[in-house]
């Protein structure tokens, strides 16, 4: 290749200007020629626009485009989350604060459905909206009360309304789970005052059930006593001289000294 000779009497500024044309020519090219080819990176999609028309998904890899002709849109496919807050209303009126925790994915098969109908910003147009109604939907199905005690059903219908609505622009759930819900102050104090009552009036039944089981058992106690003694008075009907034997065994020997009025002694000494 020749070598380009500059004039001799040619000035600096003009030997310059040259030098940027060069410059600026090859890198035009440069740039023109690593146009022709793009990288999709592991956990992403791209979608090739042609003329502004998806034409096609590109898997993660080098891939050849046109300049000009050729535009590529790259999707992010990993996994997302979002916690977000809703208000909503229960059954029987209730208000009440849900927070839940969705972990979502565009569909990488589908990436070129959900830009052409939705676009990039895909979660603030269809993933936000849609979490709002689906709890609206969900906690209008239970009382206050039931949202508390039937958490897993609450949780099941709400990700079955959110699957169904958010399948239709080719986003997948991944996983979901309610965080919390939280309630008016008069609802959780009416709450806490129905939980006192119901401890108070099973402390009541046991106190009850223990006190029948006492009685019950005086009851045994007693009858047992009483048949204790019915068993001896028969003992001493049918041998009247028992009596006696009890007497002496409990004798110590001693004689009484004197005897008063026509009092009998106990034990007839001849």
């Amino acid at each position: 290749m020749a070598e380009f000779a500059y004039p001799k009497d040619a000035p600096k500024f003009v030997k310059s200007i040259v030098l940027a044309a060069i410059a600026i020519f090859i890198v035009i090219i440069l740039f023109n020629i690593f146009r022709f080819f793009v990288v999709i990176d592991q956990g992403e999609r791209g979608v090739l626009l042609e003329f502004g028309q998806a034409k096609a998904i590109f898997e993660p890899g080098l891939h050849f485009q046109i300049p000009i002709v050729h535009r590529v849109v790259v999707f992010d496919v990993r996994t997302k989350k979002e916690q977000v807050d809703a208000g909503s209303a229960s059954k029987d009126l209730q208000l009440v604060q849900t927070t839940i925790a969705l972990n979502y994915h565009a569909d990488p098969k589908m990436v070129d459905k959900l830009y052409q109908q939705v676009g990039m910003d895909y979660e603030s147009r269809v993933i936000a909206p849609a979490i709002q109604e689906s709890i609206k939907a969900s906690t209008a199905k239970f009382t206050a009360e039931e949202l508390i005690t039937k958490r897993s059903l609450v949780k099941d219908d709400t990700q079955q309304n959110l699957a169904e609505r958010l399948s239709t622009y080719y986003v997948i759930i991944d996983d979901f789970s309610i965080v919390d819900f939280s309630f008016s102050p008069e609802f959780d104090a009416a709450i806490e005052s129905k939980q006192t009552a119901v401890q108070q009036a099973l402390k009541a039944e046991n106190d009850l059930r223990r006190i029948e089981i006492e009685a019950k058992q005086r009851i045994e106690t007693a009858k047992a006593e009483a048949e204790s003694i019915r068993i001896q008075a028969e003992a001493l009907k049918e041998n009247a001289d028992l009596i006696q034997l009890k007497a002496v065994e409990k004798w110590n020997g001693i004689l009484p000294t004197y005897m008063m009025g026509n009092s009998i002694p106990l034990i007839n000494l001849n």
